[in-house]
């Protein structure tokens, strides 16, 4: 009887253990999900910067009053 009560404590823990792994990795795929969308949001805000740059220099060049 008391093996089969150690069994099944064990047996229970090892559940435990494996839902927390489980929502370990979750949670780590989830923030590398975000970690990407946040760089990829960073490159088009820099892309837009660029651009927005490159159009004031070429109002800047094309100036007449230069």
């Amino acid at each position: 009887m008391k093996t089969l009560l150690v069994i099944a404590a064990s047996a229970a823990l090892a559940g435990c253990g494996l839902e927390t792994a489980t929502t370990a990795a979750t949670a780590a795929s989830i923030k590398k999900q975000e970690l990407q969308q946040g760089q990829r949001t960073m490159q088009q805000a820099q892309q837009k910067i660029d651009a927005a740059m490159q159009q004031v220099q070429q109002r800047a060049g094309s100036d007449p009053e230069q």
